[in-house]
């Protein structure tokens, strides 16, 4: 079964929205995994516009689930992951004034630098995965920096498909093929929704685990948190 990783960084923008503590973000990180989330996922950004830095911390000794921080690995987000030791980290090439992630990584043009950070990573047991387009030459060099996982940035699927375009996944499919066969586990994550979750995961051999925030926190706008995270469940089993 597909692991469900509940991003949160909009509950931190509600939040923030207001400058007090309403939502309670560790509050919603405790309820999530009790639902049956099967992970806790949070991207912060310099400018700690949702996510703050402190947060990542505070959130630390409530996860029980996997601890999955995402980011820019830029000295200050390095430094946290390196002191927080989460499960996994989530290496994103996202700038600072990027609204929300939107390509992934250049894996060869980058091999050096994504090397060095995933051995300092990687020294300190923390899992290691680098969010990349669906593109198999990409796949191929995340396998050369080290990485022990990719993350599938999906919103280009999720797009097509909403507008009925089934063959959107050929390119994710090839890539997971590709990652199982040198070594390299599957994670995906942008856009999906319970819309397009299942169709994903019957199409994506090996999909070890989904990260999903936004369309997550809006569905449950509707249908209550707890409901929307077992529908993902249910939908992920198989």
């Amino acid at each position: 079964m597909t692991k469900l990783s509940v991003n949160i960084n909009k509950i931190a923008t509600l939040r923030n929205s207001r400058g007090g503590d309403m939502p309670n973000l560790i509050q919603f990180a405790k309820d999530v995994q009790r639902f049956g989330a099967e992970g806790v996922t949070i991207h912060p950004r310099p400018d700690e516009r949702h996510i703050r830095y402190q947060d990542a911390h505070d959130l630390k000794p409530i996860v029980h689930t996997e601890y999955n921080i995402e980011g820019n690995p830029i000295p200050k987000f390095v430094d946290m992951v390196l002191k927080i030791k989460p499960t996994q980290v989530t290496l994103v090439p996202d700038s600072i004034d990027t609204l929300t992630s939107n390509a992934g990584w250049d894996t060869l043009k980058n091999k050096g630098f994504l090397t060095e950070v995933i051995s300092e990573f990687k020294r300190n047991n923390i899992r290691t995965s680098i969010f990349v387009d669906p593109d198999t030459t990409q796949i191929e060099g995340a396998k050369a920096t080290g990485a022990d996982r990719i993350e599938l940035y999906t919103e280009g699927f999720a797009h097509e498909y909403g507008l009925g375009n089934n063959d959107a996944i050929k390119p994710y499919t090839e890539c997971a093929e590709v990652a199982n066969a040198i070594g390299l586990g599957v994670n995906a994550g942008h856009d999906l929704s319970l819309d397009n979750i299942q169709f994903f995961k019957q199409n994506i051999p090996g999909l070890l685990e989904v990260s999903i925030g936004h369309a997550l926190i809006s569905e449950s706008l509707y249908l209550g948190i707890e409901n929307v995270v077992n529908m993902y469940l249910n939908k992920l089993k198989g």
